[in-house]
């Protein structure tokens, strides 16, 4: 029997340990993620382990609501410790699931813990990263965790005055404009506060978004971000695109649809005029517990997969941007693995067009596992971009080394197997866990 998380964890083969020690020190570019970088810019320290792991963390809420705690001591008023000792409590219910690896990964790498999680164990474990995390700050732990680069992810109206250089790490916005496809009236009056615009046409809008992206690159931005539930609509025109933004506030939701995808079109060609890269996640369905929303508002945990995209959607708007000129860098995410071959296939019909990492729910062992088979079948495993965190907690890096050790084990069988060199592995290795990425964005 193998020890609890010991140095070998999903490492089945020579092959694989071998890989994942080519890696497993390397920084971390972590391209999408939801941290907030004011909290990085006044060297946050997190009161204790429960407001580190349960002040937003969505993956361990829906856990603990699928274990039947009460919303008291997941987003109600029950204090840290108490939240911490519910998730504890029902910690160990969580085998084989993502946030079991994650969190056992998070106490051994950030705070050197390596016991199980559980009721008998919890005390020792919060006095014993309560004392390391009273010497941390929000830096010292990207520092921590080596990384290199963060790509955070904000609204267009956001003033950016907190992104910079932070010890080792580079903090850079990402233009995230989902708000403003089509702007509601409150949106639509803090894009006009930023840009000092009025919008009062579709052209006018057009005008005040150029002029927030313009800002978004004189800061550094790179990335462009649009979640979706379903893929855009081929590009209804200006004149519809018009007379729908005029009734933006009474749209019908397929409307509102071909106004965004006319929307999402036009900026586009904005990215690809400035060299940006874009980042597509489609096939959620959001909120879909009304009665919670209005309870823990949104991004709280009760998103799910979308049970129906077509595909040939993003055909169709993939192939308009190219017609035009106008494809600019694209990485695609889909939240139902089930089109995941289909996209994959995309990628090798248009050029610059990757495939992300498996995202959201597919972010298990398997769901890494199936997508870097597809990447490998379909599209080409060399040239992908490895991984992120698309997460709001400082503690999620840990996510790295759960996708190079499950990395190192899929590239290693074919090692072990005598279907691949060990030479070209550790390149690879090195390519998909760092220099890929850098190259493509431009970092």
């Amino acid at each position: 029997m193998k020890n609890f998380f010991g140095d070998d964890l999903l490492l089945s083969t020579p092959s694989a340990l071998a890989l994942y020690g080519t890696v497993k020190d390397l920084p971390i570019i972590d391209y999408h993620c939801h941290l907030n970088e004011n909290e990085i810019k006044a060297k946050h320290r997190f009161s204790n382990l429960g407001e580190l792991w349960l002040g937003g963390d969505h993956y361990k809420w829906r856990a603990m609501r699928l274990c039947g705690v009460d919303e008291k001591y997941i987003t109600g008023d029950a204090d840290y410790y108490e939240k911490y000792k519910k998730f504890a409590e029902i910690f160990p219910k969580l085998c084989g699931g993502p946030l079991y690896y994650f969190t056992q990964l998070e106490l051994k790498i950030l705070f050197g813990i390596e016991l199980p999680l559980c009721s008998e164990n919890a005390d020792e474990i919060w006095e014993r990263a309560n004392r390391v995390l009273s010497e941390l700050d929000s830096n010292d732990i990207l520092k921590k965790f080596r990384v290199e680069y963060v790509a955070t992810t904000d609204d267009p109206a956001s003033p950016l005055s907190a992104h910079g250089k932070y010890g080792d790490t580079l903090v850079c916005p990402t233009f995230r404009p989902d708000r403003m496809l089509p702007p509601d009236d409150a949106a639509l009056s803090e894009l006009e506060a930023a840009s000092g615009m009025t919008v009062d046409s579709l052209a006018a809008l057009k005008s005040a978004l150029t002029n927030r992206l313009d800002f978004f690159i004189s800061r550094s931005c790179k990335i462009a971000d649009h979640g979706m539930d379903f893929p855009p609509l081929a590009d209804c025109g200006e004149c519809r695109a018009e007379a729908l933004f005029k009734k933006r506030n009474e749209l019908s939701p397929n409307e509102r649809r071909e106004l965004f995808s006319h929307l999402l079109y036009f900026l586009c060609e904005l990215y690809k005029k400035n060299g940006m890269t874009v980042q597509i996640h489609f096939a959620t369905f959001r909120c879909v517990n009304s009665a919670m929303l209005p309870v823990t508002g949104k991004d709280s945990g009760f998103d799910i997969i979308r049970g129906s995209i077509d595909p040939d959607e993003l055909v169709t708007f993939l192939d308009t941007l190219s017609s035009r000129g106008a494809l600019p860098k694209t990485v695609l995410y889909s939240l139902d693995p089930s089109v995941m071959p289909a996209v994959a296939t995309m990628s090798g019909a248009f050029p610059n067009v990757r495939i992300g990492a498996a995202w959201w729910f597919n972010d298990t062992l398997m769901g890494i596992r199936r997508q870097l088979e597809v990447i490998s079948e379909y599209a080409v495993l060399g040239t992908n971009l490895g991984m992120l965190t698309d997460s709001r907690s400082f503690a999620s890096y840990a996510r790295f080394d759960f996708f190079r050790r499950i990395l190192a084990d899929f590239v290693g069988g074919y090692v072990e197997r005598g279907e691949y060199d060990m030479a070209s592995a550790e390149r690879l290795m090195l390519d998909i866990c760092y220099n890929n990425v850098k190259e493509f964005i431009g970092i």
